[in-house]
């Protein structure tokens, strides 16, 4: 099967983009909004509407393959590339696009991604493309798009669901009620990203939350067997807090006894300057014996990133951040990558996806075999649960489906 026409068309993200570098500079809060300047190039404000790129192949058999670009939340930071603006990226691209898979053979997923390997997209821009070429592939060889994942890089097998990682956002108590109530296995993220006000002097205020969350868990969860992972993502505030990593290691430690009996991970408890010293940083702070387990997130952002980080066993888990690695086949070798180096492979993304993406995210995760897949998108719960199970349970339904029909033939 080949492609006939190819469209880039701009569109919305679900939350919004915003300047991580202002927020952390002390720009005032005014209900949704931001006041002052935004300080990161590309940024128009400090918190703005996120954007996306849709990209439509039209295949010869006139069935379309589509795919949505977006970048991260806080697009232009720690390293990351700067914000897409959809419009822009669609006039310097879509020509380029066109010259090169305008009548390409899409039959092959791997192959038509090494097509666009060398032309230097933006990785936003590449997520939306590959997504577009994985949905090709898969109409091409009439499989989904999780078997096209697992046949073509030696993926899961058997495919199946993955655990889910839920994010509060701000509703950082009541989120943890919905979560509950639909037995998300890893809760709540909890957005701790002040920490004046959320992880406090000596960190009462994380030990107090924290606490509630375990308390909360057991006091509503539907039965004994419900026992998630309690997940907190602390976007470096534990650095700011307290001065060394011997003294973060400690407060880890109480954090996890705070937990008990529920298992903890803490993802960027601290943040550095450069891919390389945040290695050093978690390096010195793994070999203080914690009882968390650390996710790896800021500067790990491309392919070479991940296996950067796997090379200097810097985390227990790697959080794979979909928009900032490009490319679904650097997302599918980054999760392989992991998986050889012993590492959990967690499937990231952003609250600014859209539903398209969040979908084929999920096939991904299932092809890819990933340990744990971010629901998404937006902010909210229900929704992002809502997206990703259903997706997960009918291509697991389809799978099952025809094997059961082959078995019978």
């Amino acid at each position: 099967m080949r492609v006939s026409g190819i469209l880039a068309v701009p569109g919305i993200g679900t939350y919004s983009n915003d300047d991580q570098a202002a927020i952390k500079a002390g720009a005032v809060r005014d209900g949704y909004f931001y006041d002052g300047p935004a300080l990161t190039p590309g940024y128009r404000a400090i918190r703005q509407p996120s954007e996306s790129l849709q990209i439509l192949l039209f295949l010869d058999d006139d069935r379309v393959a589509t795919g949505a670009g977006v970048s991260v939340q806080y697009a232009g930071g720690s390293g990351r590339e700067p914000v897409l603006l959809a419009e822009a990226a669609r006039d310097r691209w879509l020509p380029v696009l066109r010259d090169v898979l305008l009548d390409a053979t899409v039959d092959s997923f791997r192959e038509t991604s090494a097509l666009i390997a060398p032309l230097g997209l933006p990785r936003a821009v590449a997520y939306g493309v590959s997504q577009a070429l994985l949905d090709a592939a898969a109409n091409a060889t009439r499989r989904t798009m999780a078997e096209v994942v697992a046949a073509e890089y030696g993926g899961a097998d058997p495919i199946g669901p993955v655990p889910l990682l839920a994010q509060s956002g701000e509703d950082r108590r009541g989120a943890v009620d919905r979560m509950v109530l639909r037995r998300v296995e890893s809760l709540p993220h909890g957005l701790i990203n002040n920490a004046d006000l959320l992880v406090g002097p000596g960190g009462h205020l994380l030990l107090d939350y924290v606490g509630w969350v375990r308390d909360r868990v057991l006091a509503r969860r539907p039965d004994d067997d419900y026992q998630p992972v309690i997940h907190i993502d602390c976007y470096g505030t534990l650095g700011d807090v307290f001065p060394s990593t011997a003294e973060v290691a400690g407060f880890l430690a109480r954090l996890a006894e705070k937990c008990a009996p529920f298992p903890l991970r803490v993802e960027q408890p601290m943040r550095a300057a450069s891919r390389e010293a945040q290695i050093d940083v978690l390096l010195r702070l793994r070999k203080h014996e914690t009882g968390v387990q650390i996710v790896a997130d800021e500067w790990c952002n491309t392919h070479e990133d991940v296996l950067a980080f796997l090379d200097a066993r810097a985390a227990d888990m790697i959080q794979i951040k979909m928009p900032d690695v490009g490319s679904l086949d650097d997302a599918v070798r980054s999760v392989l990558a992991c998986r050889a180096a012993g590492v959990a492979a967690y499937l990231g993304g952003s609250c600014t996806e859209t539903d398209l993406s969040a979908r084929i995210a999920t096939h991904v995760a299932m092809g890819a075999g990933a340990d744990v897949l971010l629901a998404r998108p937006g902010m909210g719960v229900d929704e992002a649960v809502m997206v990703t199970r259903n997706e997960m349970a009918r291509t697991h339904a389809v799978i099952e489906h025809r094997s059961r029909r082959d078995r019978t033939q």
